[in-house]
């Protein structure tokens, strides 16, 4: 598992990078990686490489959303593969989150 994060050219916005598994094994360098650039905007968490998510993922985005301030950020989740993306609507992410 391997989380990386990378800013626009412009700094408005940082894309953080979810490869592997997404679960409590990476707590950290999830809250790390969002943590680093809280004074953002705009969140996009890239999901194009992630092959399997559990609750505590689950846990670990409404942290993030929780930090950041849920009315003043906007966080994407994106590039969802369809079990993720079923998993993400279950849970009712899709009312907190744009899930594409």
């Amino acid at each position: 598992m391997t989380i990386e994060t990378k800013v626009t050219s412009d700094g408005a916005a940082v894309t953080i990078y979810i490869r592997g598994r997404f679960d409590f094994s990476v707590v950290n360098q999830f809250r790390e990686a969002y943590e680093a650039h809280k004074q953002k905007k705009h969140f996009y968490i890239d999901m194009r490489q992630t092959e399997h998510m559990d609750s505590s993922a689950l846990g670990m985005l409404l942290n993030m959303r929780s930090y950041l301030g849920s009315d003043a950020i906007k966080i994407d989740i994106i590039n969802c593969s369809p079990g993720i993306r079923k998993i993400l609507e279950i849970a009712k992410f899709d009312k907190k989150f744009a899930i594409s």
